[in-house]
């Protein structure tokens, strides 16, 4: 099962608001491998992986971050369970290549692993990493992630204000210039909100509406508990 979340909330504590939805993806899990190379603020890892440990006391679960294995390969390939974090996706994309654990991850996740994804953790479920908002800060040998579920992700997406005077790119707009070049669905999830992918569904959670964008048709408003797979 996969959970891939678009953020924390604000005035929440980090994870606060899935506690009810870890409890149930991490169940009989004794141990987390976390993968902290999205380094937001470019924290070190070590400092990344306290975080997250933090983040799993309320479950009482030993977090251990994936850098502080000898052989990464094996960590993952023997994980109970993952977790990647936010950050920068072109930084934790990059180190996923460098570090050659991309089909460790994806073939553990296709047997079952219970994965968590957060923010840039979230993007690289999808096909490619192309719809991401962050800096390309570093350079991938690739943009090609995961491609756990048929689409991208575009997290923490959000609207344009009201009355608002700024002039720059909408996320609407930056989605749409992709579409001119790719066919690949791409799911605005904004924060606060997640999706459920367990085999053939992939189900909204939250309380807040996520838009699907699909090339060449009027965007789509997903309701909470709707299956996106449904609507590609």
């Amino acid at each position: 099962m996969i959970l891939a979340s678009s953020s924390s909330v604000y005035g929440s504590g980090y994870l606060a608001y899935l506690h009810p939805a870890l409890k149930t993806l991490f169940e009989g899990v004794t141990e987390i491998v976390f993968i902290p190379f999205a380094r937001p603020n470019g924290i070190s890892h070590d400092a990344y992986t306290e975080i997250a440990q933090r983040g799993f006391e309320f479950l009482d679960i030993p977090v251990v971050g994936l850098h502080s294995f000898e052989n990464q390969h094996k960590a993952i390939a023997d994980a109970q369970a993952i977790f990647v974090g936010g950050g920068n996706t072109f930084v934790l994309v990059d180190e996923l290549y460098k570090r050659g654990v991309f089909s460790e991850l994806q073939e553990v996740i296709e047997s079952g692993t219970p994965y968590l994804g957060t923010s840039a953790g979230s993007n690289i479920c999808g096909l490619s990493m192309q719809t991401t908002n962050d800096m390309p800060i570093v350079k991938p040998i690739s943009f090609k992630t995961l491609g756990s579920i048929p689409m991208n992700i575009n997290a923490h997406y959000i609207e344009p204000e009201k009355d608002s005077k700024h002039k720059g790119e909408t996320r609407e707009t930056r989605i749409n210039e992709f579409h001119n070049f790719h066919a690949t669905p791409v799911l605005g999830l904004r924060e606060g909100s997640w999706l459920e992918i367990k085999g053939s569904a992939a189900v909204l959670r939250g309380v807040l509406p996520a838009v699907l964008f699909r090339k060449n048709l009027e965007k789509l408003a997903c309701m909470p508990n709707s299956d996106i797979f449904l609507l590609l």
